[in-house]
Formats: structure tokens, C-alpha cells, sequence
């Protein structure tokens, strides 16, 4: 230390960064933007050169255009204007255009091999030549990239993806995330190394063919996501791929505009080797093979159209055991899975879609969560045949519809009676988990209500407790 208390660098520590090899320099570089890392060009002489030696590239027009969502940029706090970067010695600037960029950070990298090529582009920002995009992702795709991702919303991109794309025997990821822009045209499909499959709100020309193709064309894909598919327009949906282990197919945001859906005609998953789903659609009126035979966990949240809701609720009041729906078939396919996770419209789809309930052979650990003016009809048969069950969660087990003193804890009560049913028919359980609103008048009444539920349950069987806030 010197005299002011201050510890005292060392000269030689110095430059110790500049003793670090190319490839763990770009290693740390690849944690940042392409614009942040070729920023950094004006830190250390010793970096300068890196940009042309970047394995990972990442554009992103939204950071390009707006700095502040990331790091603040060195470059502005310098009184440059629009991008500046260091190559052999030279200090070069670039337009502040997002195209000149990649164009660019492209050409300085030449053919040098290349991990990752990610792009993110939406409409309304720099104008974009779908053209320029094309031939990015040829130069991208001819030197080796094993992920690609593209994110697009540009309305003016009205032609398809580049066939290149799906003729790629390098790519191990893929994420196409297309909102508005280029359909998917696949005329034949040859991705012997893809392993990762993202897809969201993407098109197929022809629709459920088009994607059939594009999944033959897939031997080695162990993880698929379907995000916001609009598949209730094909004439089917088949999910066939053998070495799948993981598949996310959700189409949640689907159920705020319910008033105008319609059920898929035909969904089928023959997916022997699956060990984790996550499925969230609206049911399908066939599900014509359900193969779930090496299932280990499933977040299921499946429910009915506003049409046959409308049913429901008028055929309940003078009619028992009436069916609006058939998703007897999915429900059998997934009764290997040991954690099971069931949204409160999977129950109602339980009590109205579903003529029986399978046993549930290998089921430990169940998860369910609860509604207002969603009944639990189901849940009985369901827990009944659950020889095996060890752990039962409720979520959102209190609810509040008025302001009115006392009128949650009698709603709570009568759910009350319905988990001291499980627990006194239930002897096998090992822990039950209560989630209870702790914001509702009364709280301190119904907390030691549920308290008084350990008594019931069997020695082995831990009631836990926790609080929530609404």
C-alpha cells in the first residue's frame, strides 16, 4: 500500500491481460454483443484484432439502434459518433446503419469458422433488405455454423426462408422466431446434426405436410419447441420423431382470444423416448396415437373452446356425465409419467372431456392448481387412481370474489373437507403442499384450519404450508 491507504498495482500486473490467449479473450467476448465486443477495440491494444477471430456473433438491431437496453457503449462517453472499431492499427468507422454493420463484421471475418450466428430484426427500425438477410445467412451457413438463430418481424420479407437453411449438415441448433415475414417452404430436408429445434409463430406453406417434412429431415433432434403454432388451421398435427426427449408444445396466449377457437382436427405425438412434455393447447378433437411410453415429467394445461364451455354450463345444471369433448386419448398416453403438473382447465377438461380416467401406475408427484368456479370433480378419480403418489401440491387454494367478510373461508372450508377426504383415503402420501392466500380476511382462522389437516394425515405424511399474496 502507499501512503494514502491505496493498494498499489503492480507494473508487470498490468498487461496480464494481454498475456491471455486469443481464445480465451474471445471466449469472454462471446457474452457480449457482436457491437459491444468490437467496442471494445478501444480499450487495449491487445484487442483490437479479436473482432475478425469471433466465434459467436450476435446482431441485434434494437441494441444497435438503442445502446441503453444493454451497457453503455465506451464509444459515446469517447465523443465518437456512430460506430468506431481498431483493425491493424486503423481506426475505422462505421455508418450508424445496422446493415453496413453486419455487412461489415461479415467481411472482416471472411471464411473463418463460425459457432453461432444470432440476428434479431423488427420492423420499424433500420430498414432491412430482405435481400441483405438472405445472403447473411448464406455466408453464415457456408462457413459451418452449428447454431443459427433468427429472430424476424419484417412485413416486407413476403418470400420464403433460404432452402439452405434446411439443407445445412452442420446446424445443431436452430431457432426461428418469425412473426411477421418469410414463410417456411421446405422441399426436402437434410439436418443430420440438428439436435435443438425452436419454433415460433412461424408458417409453413403447406401447413402440416410442410412441418411433417421438415421433422423427417431431423434423425438426431432430442428437443423441439412449438411456440405459438397455428395448428388448429392444419388438417393434422403430427409430432414423429423417435429420438425425441423433450418437447414444448404451447400455445398459451391462444386462450385470451378463445371466443374465435377452434380444436385441432388431428393431433398425434409418437414420441417413444420423450422424458419431459410441456403441452398447452386447446384439445384436439382425435388424438390418434399417443405414444408418451418413457414419460417422466409433464406441465399439462389443456382446455376447451369458448363453444363448448357454453355447453358446459348448460347442460350442467339438469345433466350428469355428459361429455363436451374427447381427450380420453391424450390422457391415457401420458399415464407412465412420474410428475405430473395440471393446470385448473386440465381438471375441468378431466370432468367433461374424458370418459375415464387410467391409472396413474408410476405417479409420485402431482401438482394442481386450483380456480375459482373450476370444480374438482375429476380430482377424486384422478387421486384415486394414484396407488403410488407421494407428494400432492395445491396451488391457489383460497380464493377471494368478494369483498364481503367471511365469504373466502367458507369457500375454503368446503375445500377443507375435500383435502381431509384425501388424506384420510390416502394413507400411502408422504407430503402434502398447501399454497393459501395469506391477504384474505381471516387468514389467521383458515391458516390453523389447515394446520389442523396434520393431524389427519398419516405419520409418514408432511403437511406443508405456503403463503401467497394476491
Amino acid at each position: 500500500m502507499d501512503s494514502s491507504g491505496s493498494k498499489r498495482i503492480d507494473s508487470g500486473s498490468k498487461d496480464m491481460i494481454n498475456d491471455l490467449p486469443d481464445t480465451l479473450l474471445c471466449h469472454v467476448l462471446s457474452y457480449l454483443t457482436t457491437k459491444e465486443a468490437a467496442s471494445t477495440s478501444l480499450l487495449s491494444r491487445r484487442w483490437r484484432d479479436l473482432v475478425v477471430l469471433l466465434p459467436n456473433l450476435e446482431f441485434d438491431d434494437s441494441i444497435f439502434l438503442y445502446p441503453d437496453k444493454r451497457v453503455k457503449n465506451p464509444l459515446h462517453e469517447q465523443g465518437f459518433v456512430g460506430f468506431v472499431y481498431w483493425v491493424n492499427n486503423k481506426r475505422l468507422k462505421l455508418s450508424t446503419s445496422f446493415p453496413d454493420f453486419v455487412d461489415r463484421i461479415l467481411d472482416l471475418q471472411g471464411n473463418s469458422p463460425l459457432h453461432k450466428f444470432s440476428l434479431k430484426m423488427v420492423d420499424g427500425h433500420d430498414p432491412v433488405d430482405p435481400d441483405s438477410v438472405i445472403l447473411w445467412i448464406h455466408k453464415v451457413l457456408v462457413r459451418g455454423v452449428s447454431d443459427l438463430h433468427l429472430a424476424v418481424d419484417l412485413k416486407e420479407w413476403t418470400s420464403s426462408l433460404p432452402a439452405k437453411i434446411f439443407l445445412t449438415e452442420t446446424l445443431v441448433k436452430l431457432t426461428l422466431k418469425i412473426r411477421d415475414g418469410p414463410r417456411i417452404d421446405v422441399k426436402d430436408v437434410h439436418l443430420p446434426k440438428l439436435k435443438t429445434l425452436y419454433l415460433e409463430s412461424v408458417s409453413f406453406d403447406k401447413y402440416d405436410i410442410g412441418f411433417s417434412k421438415l421433422l423427417s429431415g431431423c434423425p438426431m433432434l432430442e428437443e423441439l419447441v412449438l411456440d405459438h403454432i397455428w395448428s388448429c388451421v392444419w388438417t393434422s398435427c403430427p409430432v414423429s420423431v423417435a429420438t425425441l426427449k423433450r418437447l414444448t408444445f404451447c400455445c398459451e396466449n391462444m386462450k385470451f382470444c378463445s371466443m374465435h377457437e377452434e380444436n385441432p382436427n388431428n393431433v398425434s405425438f409418437d414420441t417413444p423416448n420423450l422424458v419431459y412434455l410441456e403441452y398447452a393447447e386447446v384439445i384436439a378433437n382425435n388424438y390418434p396415437k399417443v405414444n408418451f411410453d418413457s414419460l417422466v415429467e409433464a406441465k399439462i394445461d389443456i382446455w376447451m373452446t369458448y363453444d363448448q364451455l357454453e355447453e358446459v354450463t348448460l347442460r350442467d345444471n339438469y345433466e350428469k356425465n355428459f361429455m363436451v369433448g374427447t381427450a380420453t386419448d391424450f390422457i391415457v398416453g401420458i399415464r407412465n409419467v412420474q410428475v405430473l403438473y395440471l393446470s385448473a382447465d386440465t381438471l375441468e377438461v378431466l370432468t367433461y372431456c374424458c370418459k375415464q380416467i387410467p391409472i396413474f401406475n408410476n405417479l409420485t408427484h402431482l401438482t394442481i392448481q386450483s380456480k375459482p368456479k373450476v370444480g374438482w370433480k375429476s380430482l377424486l378419480k384422478l387421486l384415486k387412481n394414484s396407488p403410488k403418489l407421494e407428494t400432492l401440491v395445491f396451488q391457489g387454494l383460497l380464493y377471494r370474489d368478494t369483498e364481503e367478510e367471511g365469504v373466502a373461508i367458507i369457500k375454503i372450508e368446503k375445500q377443507i373437507e375435500k383435502v381431509k377426504h384425501f388424506l384420510e383415503t390416502m394413507p400411502h402420501l408422504e407430503q402434502l403442499v398447501l399454497h393459501y392466500d395469506s391477504s384474505i380476511d381471516g387468514d389467521m382462522k383458515v391458516s390453523s384450519q389447515l394446520l389442523m389437516l396434520s393431524s389427519l394425515a398419516s405419520p409418514k405424511c408432511k403437511v406443508q404450508l405456503i403463503p401467497f399474496v394476491t
